[in-house]
């Protein structure tokens, strides 16, 4: 019987700014420009440090990584939103939904783990200096971001089998933006003890445990920065990871509060305003963050300005 329930689901409604028609407008423009600069700041990251040879390092490999991710899962559901925000017909199919559902999650998931990789970066890199080259040499931070891709296409894997795996039962509305897990979860009509424990045990090895590494990391970088003897060199060391704990504390405290929660606790309405923290703002503001407050940036820009200029000149 669940199994023909399940068939007979051909489509989702995602209802989404149902409610706030009369500003459909105002809201799609607001999506639209955000995810302009979503895609224009992350690119840029990624030609800056592809081009400029002084930045052929860890650090920056792993903001390439950052930026690629961003790209990626901002564009499987901001696209989609604008386009329910002004069609009449605000449907998803069955498959749709799935693929939406898998790659955000892989996405998010790898970017989870990424964070905490170049937080050990930053460790290695302040705490250890003179090991630095030896520790994160190019097979190590290879290895950091291949496996944070990797968990989080076992994560997605797992969470998107267990979810359609469950039977829908008539109700084919979702009251959020996009295919996420719990709206999914709240539509199903099956037992989801196994997706609750799948939730709180991946969130533990996804979410908590690459968040209080980081928060251990951070500890030791300002142990060690506290004990640098004059306050510029305190200055210094320190601006090279404030941007990486923004994020942090953004990506984090967001993620963690949408997923690693009893289905019982969820409530949609209030829920979806941290979907659009996580989901659209923070990948904007990630290139925004990195590219104005980091001088290593600014300065490669300018050679490369130069070296642009003295070509022209000479052309």
């Amino acid at each position: 019987m669940e199994g023909e329930n399940q068939t007979a689901l051909f489509e989702f409604i995602i209802l989404g700014f149902s409610n706030l028609n009369e500003f459909k407008f105002l809201l799609f423009t607001i999506f639209l420009v955000t995810y302009i600069c979503t895609l224009g700041g992350n690119f840029f990251i990624i030609f800056v440090t592809v081009i400029e040879t002084r930045l052929h390092t860890p650090m920056y490999f792993f903001l390439e990584n950052l930026a690629f991710l961003d790209i990626c899962y901002t564009t499987t559901n901001v696209p989609q939103m604008m386009v329910h925000l002004l069609s009449e017909k605000k449907s998803i199919s069955y498959g749709g939904c799935i693929a939406q559902l898998f790659t955000f999650i892989f996405f998010v998931g790898s970017e989870s783990l990424l964070l905490a990789a170049m937080a050990y970066d930053r460790y290695v890199a302040i705490c250890k200096p003179l090991r630095y080259p030896v520790i994160i040499n190019k097979a190590m931070y290879s290895q950091l971001a291949a496996s944070s891709w990797t968990g989080g296409f076992v994560n997605s894997v797992v969470h998107t089998t267990l979810t359609f795996h469950l039977p829908f039962c008539g109700n084919n509305q979702i009251n959020y933006f996009f295919c996420d897990i719990p709206p999914l979860l709240i539509l199903s009509c099956g037992d989801m003890t196994v997706n609750e424990l799948a939730l709180l045990s991946l969130g533990v090895f996804i979410g908590w445990t690459p968040f209080l590494c980081i928060i251990l990391s951070y500890v030791y970088i300002i142990s060690t920065i506290l004990r640098i003897s004059s306050s510029e060199g305190r200055q210094k060391t320190f601006s090279t990871c404030t941007s990486h704990l923004v994020i942090v504390l953004l990506y984090y405290g967001s993620s963690i509060f949408t997923y690693v929660r009893p289905i019982s606790a969820y409530s949609l309405e209030k829920d979806r305003l941290i979907s659009v923290l996580y989901s659209v703002v923070t990948p904007m503001l990630n290139p925004m963050i990195y590219s104005l407050r980091n001088k290593d940036i600014r300065e490669a820009l300018k050679v490369m300005r130069r070296k642009w200029d003295f070509k022209f000149l000479h052309f």
